[in-house]
């Protein structure tokens, strides 16, 4: 099985002679699958932009959403129309499925996840996320309001996580993890570290971070790889023995192939 995995690619920031590139790289590096880690447009694009991408390539093209997809929309009703896009098709929502097998070996699970304030300082940081303004659900939420919100959007994740996960395990050897916000704040690499306690609120899910840890310390026999992305800033980070997770860069206006893997 040969991946290749893109995220916040941004692609409302990108003329078309850079995405007609960017396509080509991804066609260049032949993958059997494509995984696509979220902030690829925003709410009154991205279904065209996946649905264009789909049609480029000749493989399944698994997905998920991030913050900037909702842009200018509303989670429920972005999610509701993904969900013509299940198992079984050329283009899938990993938020509305259980696992897809990439191989005997290795099984893919995902979803978006959220910011959920629980990391860092919330109540005091500076840092004015333009989800408050341009997401019809988070628009003109108080801090105590905006909070209890960001939690429930990470709770939501976790819960996702939680159910799809034991059956993943048992099934494969190894388990993919394609979600946008970093589940571990060692993982949201901003500026060549770790966020700080201003962005630690909005750039990682403490609740998926912990469900992930959990469920590979009760399966020591088992290997996980996370792919993140969200901050804009790359990097690698080993969580235990049997759990990494790469974040991945980016740059607007600028999208690229992240990594090339090769699993069994």
């Amino acid at each position: 099985m040969r991946a290749a995995w893109i995220t916040d690619a941004h692609l409302d920031f990108v003329s078309i002679g850079r995405g007609r590139t960017f396509l080509n790289e991804i066609r260049a590096a032949q993958p059997d699958a494509l995984l696509v880690g979220g902030d690829t447009g925003q709410a009154p694009i991205v279904r065209s932009c996946l649905e264009v991408i789909a049609q480029f390539l000749q493989c399944p093209v698994y997905f998920v959403l991030g913050n900037h997809d909702y842009y200018r929309g509303s989670i429920v009703e972005l999610r509701e129309a993904m969900k013509t896009h299940g198992p079984g098709g050329r283009l899938c929502w990993l938020g509305a499925c259980t696992s897809i097998p990439l191989s005997h070996e290795t099984g893919l699970v995902g979803h978006g996840s959220w910011g959920d304030g629980r990391f860092g300082d919330f109540q005091n940081s500076p840092v004015q996320m333009n989800d408050f303004l341009l997401i019809r659900e988070l628009g003109g939420l108080k801090a105590p309001d905006l909070l209890r919100k960001l939690q429930d959007l990470g709770d939501e994740a976790a819960r996702h996580f939680e159910t799809v996960l034991p059956a993943a395990l048992d099934e494969y050897r190894h388990v993919v993890v394609l979600t946008h916000v970093a589940p571990f704040l060692e993982a949201a690499w901003y500026d060549g570290r770790p966020s700080d306690d201003d962005y630690a609120p909005f750039f990682a899910c403490k609740a998926t971070g912990e469900v992930l840890r959990s469920a590979m310390e009760r399966h020591p026999d088992r290997t996980m790889t996370v792919l993140c992305g969200h901050t804009h800033g790359s990097g690698v980070v080993r969580i235990l023995p049997n759990l990494i997770v790469y974040t991945g860069g980016a740059e607007y206006g600028r999208p690229e192939v992240q990594r090339v893997f090769e699993w069994p």
